[in-house]
Formats: C-alpha cells, sequence, structure tokens
C-alpha cells in the first residue's frame, strides 16, 4: 500500500474551527465553554497579527506594496495598526484589519484572520490556508481557556533537578512557533484528540508498542514500533500484522506533541503522526532513520570542546512496504537532557514565560545568554554543521537563575558540509536527504534564521516590553558573534536578518519547499 502523501487533507470533520470546536466542546467538555469564549478574541488577535505580519514581510502573491498599509494588485488596500503588523507583537483582543476597495466605496472591517484572508483572495491555495487558520484559531483559543493551574516560576522552580521538569515545563507553552498564523494548526484531529493528546493541555500518555514481523523492520533495533496512541489505531486497522505488544511507561507530549519524554527521565522518543502541525504533517523520513547515528557521532566529535551538548540519536526503526521504510510507521529515541540538583532545563521558545523574572539584571542576564549561545553554534557553523537552533530544538540550562549552558536536538533539519567538514580534518559521514549542502548562504541561512531572526528577535522583544534598551541587547549579541572571529560572523553582523516566510509557504504550489523573507539586521553597526 503506498506512504500517504506528506501532506493528507484533513478527514472531514476532523480539522474543526471556532464554531466546531465550540460545538464539540459541548459534548467533551462542557466546562470549557464559557472560558473558550471569552478566549476567541484574543485568540482571534494573535493570529490575526502574525498574519498581518506576514503579509508587511513576506513574498505573497498579490501583494505590490508595503508600507504603512499593505497594497494589493486589484488596488485594494489593507491597513491595520502599526504596532499589530510588527514581528512578536501582543495585539489586545479586538484588533482589526480594514480591506478598502481601490476608490474607497467599500471599507471592510475584519477582526477575524480566516475570514481576511478569504476575502484577500491570494490565490489557488487561499482556502487551504483559510481552513488551517480557523483551526489555528480554535485551539489557540482552547489552549487560552484551559491554562495552566500554577505559576511558571514556581514551575522552574519545583523543576529543578527534576527529570519530569522539561516536560512540565514544554507543557506550559500555549502560543506555539511567534510567527506562523498556524501556529495551533492541528489538522486530522478532532476535538477531543486535541484534548487529550495536545501538549498545552498537559496530558500524561502511554505510547503503544506495536510488533512488527522480522521481514518487514528497517534498523538496527527489535522489530518494534513504538506508535503515538493516536496513531496506533489507525495503523494496525490499515496493517493487521501490526501486533499489539503492550503500553510504555508513562511519557509527555513535548511542545512537538509527538515527541515525548518519559517521567523517568529515560530517552524521548520521536513518534511519527499523520497531522499537520504548521507547516508540515509530522512523520519521521526513512533519511533520519539512517542519518539519526550518523550524524550524532559526527556532533560529538565537533563539538568534544564547546560547551554545547548535542543530545544523540540512539536508536531508530521502521516499517518496509514492499521493501521501503515508511515514514508514517517509523520512530526515533533520542538521549534526555541531564541536569545536576541545582539544574532546570527548558527549551528557549518556553523562555518568554518566565524571562522578565529572571532576567532582573536584563542586561547581564542576557549578555551570559547570548555568550554561551551564540559562540558555540557559530562554531559547529564553521566547522561545517549548520544547526536548526530554534526555539523548539534549543535548550537553555539554567543553574539557578543564571543561564549555564545549552543543549541541542533534533538532527532532522541540520545541513552539512562537506567542504567545511574537510577543512577541519574530519571526514563527512553518509548522509541521505537534503541535509547535505557547501553552499555558504544555505549554511547561515539555516542557522540565522532560527537562532536570530526568531529566538533572539522574540527574546529581545520580550525584554524590550519589560523595558530593557533593545539596541543595548541587540549589541551585546553582536559582540558574543564578533567573538567567535569565524568567516561567517561578519555576513551575520551586516546581512539582512532571514526568517521562514511561512504563510508564503502556505500559499505556494508545494507547501513544503522553503520560502524566506528578511529583516533590517539590528547588529549591522553596532
Amino acid at each position: 500500500m503506498p506512504t500517504p502523501p506528506t501532506t493528507p487533507a484533513p478527514p472531514d470533520g476532523h480539522t474543526a474551527d471556532p464554531a466546531r470546536t465550540r460545538a464539540d466542546l459541548h459534548k467533551h467538555r462542557p466546562d470549557l465553554v464559557t472560558a473558550y469564549d471569552a478566549a476567541l478574541p484574543a485568540a482571534r488577535a494573535a493570529i490575526l497579527s502574525r498574519l498581518l505580519n506576514a503579509l508587511h514581510h513576506e513574498p505573497i502573491p498579490g501583494v505590490t506594496h508595503r508600507a504603512h498599509h499593505v497594497e494589493l494588485s486589484d488596488g485594494r488596500t489593507l491597513t491595520a495598526p502599526a504596532a499589530a503588523t510588527l514581528p512578536f507583537a501582543t495585539p489586545q483582543p479586538g484588533l482589526t484589519a480594514h480591506l478598502t476597495d481601490s476608490d474607497r466605496s467599500r471599507d471592510e472591517a475584519h477582526d477575524d484572520p480566516a475570514a481576511l484572508l478569504r476575502a484577500l483572495d491570494l490565490g489557488p491555495h487561499t482556502e487551504r490556508l483559510a481552513r488551517e487558520i480557523d483551526n489555528s484559531v480554535a485551539n489557540l483559543a482552547l489552549a487560552y481557556a484551559d491554562p495552566p493551574p500554577t505559576r511558571a516560576a514556581q514551575e522552574r522552580r519545583n523543576a529543578e533537578g527534576d527529570p519530569d521538569g522539561l516536560g512540565r515545563l514544554e507543557q506550559r507553552v500555549l502560543d506555539g512557533h511567534p510567527l506562523h498564523p498556524c501556529t495551533r494548526t492541528r489538522g486530522g484531529m478532532t476535538v477531543a484528540d486535541v484534548l487529550a493528546y495536545a501538549p498545552e493541555h498537559r496530558p500524561v500518555i502511554r505510547l503503544r508498542r506495536l510488533a512488527v514481523p522480522p521481514a518487514r523492520w528497517y534498523g538496527d533495533t527489535p522489530p518494534v514500533l513504538y506508535a503515538h496512541p493516536w496513531q496506533a489505531g489507525r495503523l494496525i486497522d490499515r496493517y493487521p500484522w501490526l501486533t499489539d505488544a503492550g503500553q510504555t511507561e508513562p511519557v509527555r507530549p513535548l511542545m512537538s506533541l509527538r515527541t515525548v519524554a518519559p517521567l523517568s527521565g529515560a530517552d524521548h522518543v520521536k513518534t511519527a503522526v499523520d497531522i499537520q502541525m504548521t507547516s508540515a504533517v509530522r512523520t519521521v523520513s526513512p533519511a533520519a532513520v539512517r542519518n539519526g547515528p550518523r550524524l550524532s557521532a559526527l556532533l560529538e566529535t565537533l563539538t568534544a570542546d564547546l560547551p554545547l551538548t548535542v543530545l544523540r540519536e540512539t536508536a531508530a526503526g521502521a516499517v518496509l512496504i514492499d521493501g521501503r521504510p515508511q515514514r508514517h510507521l517509523a520512530y526515533l529515541r533520542r538521549q534526555a537532557p541531564r541536569i545536576t540538583a541545582t539544574e532546570t532545563v527548558l527549551p528557549l521558545g518556553a523562555l518568554p514565560l518566565l524571562l522578565p523574572r529572571l532576567a532582573t539584571d536584563p542586561y547581564a542576564w542576557w549578555h551570559d545568554l547570548v555568550h554561551r549561545l551564540l559562540p558555540p553554534l557559530l562554531t559547529v557553523l564553521d566547522r561545517g554543521v549548520a544547526l536548526e537552533a530554534h526555539g523548539q530544538n534549543t535548550l537553555l540550562v539554567l543553574d539557578g537563575d543564571r543561564p549555564a549552558r545549552i543543549v541541542y536536538r533534533d538532527l532532522g533539519g541540520v545541513r552539512v558540509s562537506a567542504r567545511r567538514l574537510r577543512a577541519h580534518g574530519v571526514e563527512a559521514p553518509p548522509i541521505e536527504g537534503d541535509l547535505p549542502s557547501d553552499d555558504p548562504d544555505v549554511l547561515r541561512t539555516k542557522l540565522t534564521a532560527a537562532v536570530l531572526g526568531t529566538v533572539t528577535a522574540q527574546l529581545v522583544a520580550v525584554l524590550a516590553r519589560a523595558g530593557a534598551d533593545p539596541a543595548r541587547l541587540w549589541a551585546s549579541a553582536a559582540a558574543a558573534i564578533r567573538g567567535t572571529a569565524t568567516d561567517d560572523a561578519a555576513r551575520l553582523l551586516s546581512d539582512p536578518l532571514p526568517v521562514k516566510a511561512t504563510t508564503a509557504m502556505r500559499l505556494a504550489d508545494d507547501p513544503l519547499d522553503d520560502l524566506w523573507t528578511t529583516h533590517d539586521n539590528p547588529m549591522a553597526g553596532a
């Protein structure tokens, strides 16, 4: 049986819009209906702001001019409060954009981002994206309606030295991707599924172990597929020769939903789920199954003298169909981070929850962070591997309240330069898929779009809202980069900052092809 397409249309009725979500809550969680209604305006504003930012900065079809407003090729004009169009904005509920005809005879007010997108009509894939945005709004409102019961600062203190602390902290993140309007899309899941499995609802689940006939197994592990419970029943129905071999110990879904952390602190497991989240259906490619151990060994060599821990991918496997490993029937296992009794580990994407309380002296704290984060990443880039150091993949270890060290996980999105490796006396291992590249622009973009254009820029925005001077923060980041003295450093300090154009990608014929936009570099001249 052929592998499902990478971006399948979700089953009818499974990707709920706000109205369908509300109706389903009456059946599954009637206690949340009132809170959901109250949360919808904030969720609409958060997603609308992300969409407006994309319209002002990304290569969107039909957009011909961007200044204080957006002009469309048919003469219409879109206006909105300027602050709401900026990256990482924090708009108030009720945010509204106005779409005006060329002769100003008609002015439409839109506070619903999906309705605005449909009115804009930006090409043949407008409706696809509008459905995804509807679902993102619904799931974000559901997250806002069901917040964690304790303060993030107290949770962080409780997580010191606790192997389950990382999972608990990751499950506190409600907003997801800070720039993507599909930040909470869960294509293919029902509302009941979201409540049962999405990390922002703080579930503890168990994976299913599915025994695979040995002749159908690919990998160097016993022929057992570790399957997400959402996926497992569908797989058994489709492939009756898979047999249930019991459940795992209790695990917490992390920020990515399909990657789970055992409460005991044992290795994490990345599963395959035929669910679209943000820009892709989250399966495990055959290349990832093969590359993980090879890249782990390579990065262990490259980082041996650096204050950067790359979590090894220690095991992986996939089921063979017609002799080929299948991405929807695969998993991999990854080391869990290790911390001491006084340390806490959390993803950089969770840091905005804690940052104003941690950084009582924002400039000293920020200096410690950027000097621990940026130099080792740039050194690894110079040596031949561009890590995709975004807020979900990159972890900060705090000792008390101070940044102590950086941990990196997930090798699926890196880029590997055989030429740079050879220049440092290292032979590149066999790497499959789209990971190999010797193009310096490709390598720099992979790293900087994540760690500078998104992570650093978001954290600067958070500290600036708390009163810090963003120019001073960026100058500190520039000093950390300048101190590496690599060939890439000068370009990072002068080139515009790249950011993935996620909305333009969702409107493209092939939504998986990377598209990029750029922002002014606040470190230029610093």
